[in-house]
């Protein structure tokens, strides 16, 4: 589940205060001169749960989170590291309303047929039956982006407290996978992506599980979700998890071959000294050398009243499986190489 959280006031009181993206920079893009060759974490250390990032037409980087920062906040790269927040999706005028009280939670952007796709949580904390997922549209990463309201609500679709969306397009058609500790669901969209296919649904994954987030490598698909408590801080549970298939809709596996579907996994990130609660990772971005990259959030142990901060580690792929060395977000790392 995602909240908003009203521990960090000062941070959102700073980053709310207007909507003019140019008063609204996390970090002013480096000269070359200033660029090192390696980068420290948290990558941004202000509250940006549940990222998903897209690299856009313009050839920058622009990711997205739970509104910690108010109607989703906006930001852009172009090299992983160094994020300027350039404003938010909504307005409180055009942010969606179809739940009542709502937070925008867990976006998943994407580029479909011309456009700026954004899948979107709305839901109030418990509200796990009258929650649901929407979209919303733009023509440029940067929005604005206007609301075509929600796809569905738990009560409707039958699997409650439908959070977390993912896209994919397999095949020739489109799918969203979600859920939130109820399992994981897929279900068809039509065409448009803005819109389902009624008696599509179907589960792949159990109840001990969700974010999730499918990627294709090789002959396998890997199904990358999250367990635990999110939200609580110090004493935050969450951390990453992974199983693999050869179907898009599984089975999903660990290693030992046991199912997803009967809450088993392999576990890709854990807490440290430094981090708690490591979990919601973003899609794997690949660098100009090749190396894989991948975002997630989490509670800095010894001043959790940051919030979740955002966090980036390397994957490496060690006999067809992914793994972030040490199981564990890194303090400092080399720099992802981009020409």
């Amino acid at each position: 589940m995602r909240s908003y959280l009203f521990a960090i006031p000062m941070i959102f009181l700073f980053l709310t205060a207007c909507s003019n993206g140019n008063d609204l920079n996390i970090d002013d893009e480096p000269s070359d001169e200033n660029k090192n060759t390696t980068y420290n974490n948290p990558v941004v250390p202000t509250s940006l749960p549940d990222p998903t990032i897209i690299k856009a037409a313009d050839g920058y980087f622009y990711l997205y989170a739970t509104e910690d920062v108010h109607n989703t906040p906006i930001l852009r790269s172009d090299n992983l590291t160094d994020w300027k927040l350039l404003g938010t999706a909504f307005t409180n005028e055009t942010r969606p309303n179809w739940e009542p009280n709502g937070g925008i939670w867990a976006p998943d952007i994407n580029y479909i047929n011309g456009k700026y796709v954004l899948y979107y949580s709305l839901s109030v904390w418990g509200g796990g039956s009258t929650c649901g997922i929407g979209v919303a549209t733009a023509t440029k990463p940067e929005g604005p982006f206007t609301d075509h309201g929600k796809l569905f609500r738990s009560n409707e679709i039958g699997v409650h407290n439908s959070i977390d969306p993912f896209y994919i397009e397999e095949d020739g058609k489109k799918y969203l996978f979600w859920g939130s500790f109820f399992g994981i669901y897929s279900q068809e969209l039509n065409d448009d992506g803005l819109s389902i296919k009624p008696a599509t649904t179907r589960q792949v994954a159990g109840t001990a599980f969700e974010a999730s987030y499918i990627h294709k490598r090789g002959n396998y698909y890997y199904l990358f979700a999250s367990v635990g408590s999110c939200c609580e801080g110090a004493n935050s549970s969450y951390r990453t998890v992974v199983g693999r298939s050869e179907n898009l809709f599984g089975p999903y596996v660990n290693k030992n071959g046991e199912p997803m579907l009967e809450n088993h996994y392999e576990v890709l990130i854990k807490g440290n000294d430094k981090f708690v609660g490591t979990g919601h990772n973003s899609e794997i971005v690949t660098d100009d050398k090749g190396s894989d990259w991948i975002f997630y959030h989490s509670y800095l142990r010894q001043n959790p009243n940051r919030g979740r901060v955002l966090v980036m580690d390397q994957v490496h792929w060690v006999n067809g499986w992914p793994e972030i060395t040490g199981q564990s977000p890194s303090s400092e790392n080399s720099l992802p190489v981009f020409e």
